[in-house]
């Protein structure tokens, strides 16, 4: 009998804070960068209530004094006040902070995350007020927060402006107090009842992607309806790997891996590590489930979801001639560079382009002529997918650059407006095209390199989530909307005694790619999906892979529990001696294995490694003897007529009793 130590169980495959400068007396506040370029390791998880705050101060302008605080009040449990500088904290500009009121009363390491917004309110024009929200934890280091520079003291003062009527100034703060929960022991399903996807390596535009496709209930019903069978194997099957993954997402309570999806896909190791670009992936991904959907009763689903039609046409001036060409497409790609939103893309894509000069059309009847040349749009799809230019090539630099300039785009895009100044003749007018902003996928870096993450509303509620690889959280709509827009924002000099004019910095995290459903089909793909549009061998073999996947685990947590016993009986001898065996008396490999509790007595081990057709040999004989380092093997036959005082007891090494 051998004692071995078992083997592993396989595992499944699994921007910067600057403080202000110390010029005045007492505590400083810190200055707020909007956008931070580093992930926390805590993060808030729930919605919290907002309270609101107002302060009123006359007789403004003839303050005197250097720093003012408000009064306190009181938000998510805690105590609150606003600092100002009125003359600015050595800049021209208006000062304002939120600060902890008992923060010298507070235990060692106490620490609470806000977000919140300030504002000087404009008692003219109140959509003209002056605000500024941001977020932070505050700590015993860090107690305020807020602008260095919230808005020039020549505006503040400017009578005209209406930021100071009768010499009073009003100045709002609305504040959300977050409960902050450990990176390490957040739980992704039970804050947000979604999971997220595995990083292979580099695979993080995939799985934004991925997520995103999933959570159009209509792609996933019809991926669910696509038919696969039980003899198929997800490895090999884009399909059935497909399927398993959008099952797991939907039913799984914790992190889903990609590698069946991704060998599906003729990836090795190598391509995980490799990042990919997102666009030619959904493509890619597109055809095959095109081609794969072909003669099935969810054919023609992708044209459905996502293909449009847009005319290309050339149009002669001064003759009656004009020529067109029909085509489709799965996504758009819009120009960031020289435009302000999204809507400017549009107009530039519909841009009317002169043909004239060097540059005449050769039409076929009439020659060389001046003609119109440009695109119009015959449809639009359920689903529209905006993608970003946010790459470019740089002829000058003869390099890849990326676009970090500030692009918005809307929660609620009109494609009709204007009088459907982007569509063709031929377009069906009845048609609303009122788009809702779905999700936002983000990328976060440089051209040769980055992260990507999605913003997205499930059920095109108010509700946005951020999924960020295995993470999950719940966001507001601001950090999905506005924080992607992408472009510059303004932080103070931060050295004492320098010139403290604010500079600029770029932020390097933004929409790359959007997607948008139609209002008028929004009730067709929010659809309901539930476990009767999942095959019933496919909802067999997940749940088996589930009920294995749990064993593993329950093995993995007990291992050290464990030990293996080889037991050679007499056939093994007959069997192996003097045929197989030579120099020892079994061959260990050869013989029955047994994973059995270390503190288990061998008289309860004896009726597990027993049968009738086999027995224990009667002699007794030590075999083998090693000893290394905190390791011991023995080899030895036990007699069977002291099978019941024989007891084996293994901690690092083994200890007998002799007969």
């Amino acid at each position: 009998m051998t004692v071995m130590t078992p083997a592993p169980i396989d595992q499944e495959d699994e921007e910067m804070l600057v403080p202000n400068p110390d010029l005045v007396e007492g505590p400083q506040p810190l200055e707020a960068q909007i956008e931070m370029g580093i992930t926390t390791d805590n993060q808030q998880v729930e919605d919290p209530q907002i309270s609101r705050f107002t302060w009123r101060m006359e007789n403004f302008s003839r303050l005197n004094t250097k720093k003012l605080y408000s009064d306190i009040f009181v938000a998510g449990s805690y105590k609150w006040r606003i600092l100002i500088f009125p003359k600015g904290n050595n800049v021209d500009h208006l000062s304002m902070y939120l600060d902890v009121a008992d923060s010298t009363n507070l235990p060692y390491g106490w620490s609470r995350y806000a977000q919140f917004s300030l504002a000087v309110v404009n008692q003219i024009h109140n959509k003209y007020s002056a605000r500024k929200d941001t977020q932070h934890q505050f700590t015993a280091r860090e107690s305020d927060w807020g602008f260095t520079s919230f808005m020039p003291l020549g505006e503040l003062y400017d009578p005209g402006r209406g930021y100071l009527l009768n010499d009073t100034c009003i100045i709002e703060a609305e504040v959300a107090v977050r409960r902050v929960v450990d990176y390490w022991t957040y739980d992704s399903k039970k804050e947000t009842g979604f999971v997220g996807l595995k990083n292979q390596g580099a695979t993080c535009y995939m799985n934004s992607l991925l997520q995103t496709l999933y959570h159009i209930p209509y792609f996933r019903k019809a991926v669910y309806h696509m038919p696969t069978t039980e003899n198929d194997v997800p490895s090999a099957s884009i399909p059935l790997a497909l399927q398993s993954l959008f099952y797991k997402l939907q039913y799984s309570d914790s992190s889903i891996a990609t590698k069946e999806l991704t060998k599906s896909f003729g990836w090795d190791t190598h391509d995980s590590f490799m990042q990919h670009d997102v666009q030619e992936l959904n493509r890619v991904l597109c055809e095959k489930l095109e081609d794969k959907m072909k003669g099935t009763v969810v054919e023609g689903t992708i044209q459905q979801l996502f293909e449009g039609h847009h005319m290309n046409y050339i149009e002669c001036i001064n003759v009656d001639y004009k020529s067109t060409r029909k085509e489709s497409f799965y996504d758009l790609q819009l120009d960031v560079k020289g435009c302000r939103d999204v809507y400017a893309s549009f107009d530039k894509y519909v841009e009317v382009e002169r043909l004239e000069g060097d540059n005449k059309y050769q039409s076929e009847p009439y020659g060389l002529q001046d003609a119109k040349k440009g695109v119009l749009f015959i449809d639009f799809p359920p689903v529209l997918q905006l993608q970003l230019k946010r790459f470019e090539y740089d002829f000058m630099r003869d390099i890849m650059v990326k676009i970090n300039d500030r692009y918005e785009f809307p929660l609620q895009l009109d494609l009709d407006r204007e009088n459907g100044k982007y569509l063709s003749p031929e377009a069906n007018r009845s048609i609303r095209n009122l788009y809702t902003l779905h999700s936002v996928l983000v990328h976060s870096g440089g051209v040769h390199g980055g992260h990507y993450y999605a913003f997205i509303r499930p059920t095109l509620s108010d509700h946005w989530f951020k999924f960020d690889d295995e993470r999950v959280t719940k966001e507001d709509m601001k950090r999905a909307l506005e924080e992607q827009y992408g472009g510059e924002e303004e932080l103070p000099q931060t050295n004492p005694g320098f010139n403290n004019t604010p500079f600029k910095f770029t932020k390097y995290s933004n929409a790359y790619m959007l997607v948008y459903i139609r209002e008028s089909d929004k009730e067709k793909i929010i659809c309901n999906v539930d476990e009767k549009d999942i095959a019933e061998h496919l909802r067999v073999r997940l749940t088996r892979e589930q009920e294995e996947k749990e064993i593993k685990k329950k093995e993995k947590t007990e291992a050290h529990l464990y030990t293996i016993i080889k037991v050679a009986r007499d056939e093994d001898l007959v069997e192996q001696i003097g045929r197989d065996i030579y120099f020892d008396l079994v061959d260990h490999d050869k013989v029955k294995s047994f994973r059995m509790q270390k503190q288990m007595p061998f008289n309860l081990f004896k009726p597990f490694s027993l049968n009738s057709s086999s027995k224990f040999p009667t002699c007794w004989s030590f075999n083998r003897f090693c000893h290394g380092g905190d390791t011991t093997e023995i080899s030895f036959l036990v007699p069977i007529t002291h099978q019941n005082e024989f007891g084996i007891s293994i901690k690092g090494r083994m200890t007998t009793k002799p007969p």
